[in-house]
């Protein structure tokens, strides 16, 4: 059986504010902005 999602804990762990904390995270953000993704990170 899958376990449910847990919304919080996913946007903490890979939610926008997470991602640009850290250097390689703020990276991973740019890179997908240059790509044109609609949904940059888990927000």
């Amino acid at each position: 059986m899958l376990s449910k999602g847990n919304q919080r804990k996913r946007h903490k762990r890979h939610g926008f504010q997470a991602r640009m904390t850290t250097k390689g995270g703020a990276k991973a953000i740019n890179r997908r902005r240059s790509k044109g993704r609609k949904r940059l990170s888990a927000q």
